[in-house]
């Protein structure tokens, strides 16, 4: 039963995050971040979709991801594109090692907050059914050492599950331009991640609504506006993505 649910689960995902016209919209969402040559951290790359198309607009990509069910789909894609690193190491507050819980049903659901996992399935509706099965030991960098690593990245794509705001906590430099997860009924998480990038820098903040690229305000808004939408409800949303940007930074 759990290799079935492994594959089902897989199966699920390739659908979602492959689906025709998908890698299109995605490079139409980050153009405007992203120009050939700029380094991508993509933290959470899961099955790939989001940093074949970093990739794919000429960026330099360093994929992270842990969890061991998803890495060699990541590779199979990532090895069509010679910029792009993959590192299958997880990301937080501090290096050292944690515990990824694993969903063998929705893979692309690994986590490393257990107080998240407990919440969120008592405070949305579309994670109820979501049950994590096992756990494995991952390896936990920061974004502080990834970039002694590889480099000061344009641009940072952050989807860890209700994880988003340790990995914030292991930076200590404004980023030019970054984005995280915000799940309905953990809106917390979220909020600590603009109070964090609000502390190092002078951002401007925006959101794009589930799988979406349409973002949900006309002009870019204040870290306080966007920690009212978030607290208010953003909008209904059951989950999508919140976008930083340094006033300093390229338009």
């Amino acid at each position: 039963m759990s290799k079935l649910r492994r594959a089902a689960g897989i199966a699920r995902s390739m659908v979602t995050y492959w689906r025709p016209g998908r890698q299109d919209a995605l490079r139409e969402l980050y153009a405007p971040f992203v120009i050939p040559g700029d380094l991508v951290f993509d933290i959470g790359a899961h099955v790939g979709d989001r940093t074949v198309a970093f990739a794919d607009l000429g960026a330099r990509v360093v994929a992270l991801e842990p969890n061991p069910t998803l890495l060699p789909w990541l590779k199979r894609f990532a090895k069509r594109h010679p910029g792009v690193m993959v590192v299958d190491e997880a990301v937080g507050s501090k290096a050292g090692r944690g515990r990824l819980a694993l969903s063998e049903s929705t893979p692309t659901l690994s986590t490393l907050a257990a107080d998240w996992r407990k919440r969120v399935v008592r405070a949305n509706p579309t994670f109820r059914d979501v049950r994590w099965h096992s756990e494995v030991v991952v390896t936990v960098t920061t974004l502080d050492e990834l970039i002694a690593r590889f480099g000061r990245p344009s641009f940072c794509k952050i989807d860890v599950e209700g994880h988003e705001a340790a990995v914030l906590e292991g930076l200590s430099q404004p980023l030019d331009a970054v984005s995280f997860e915000f799940v309905a009924g953990t809106a917390d998480v979220a909020v600590a991640c603009v109070r964090r990038l609000v502390a190092l820098g002078d951002y401007d903040f925006n959101a794009v609504v589930g799988e979406g690229r349409d973002f949900v305000a006309r002009h870019w808004v204040d870290g306080a506006s966007i920690v009212e939408w978030l607290e208010t409800g953003a909008g209904g949303a059951s989950s999508g993505d919140v976008y930083a940007r340094r006033r300093e930074s390229r338009p």
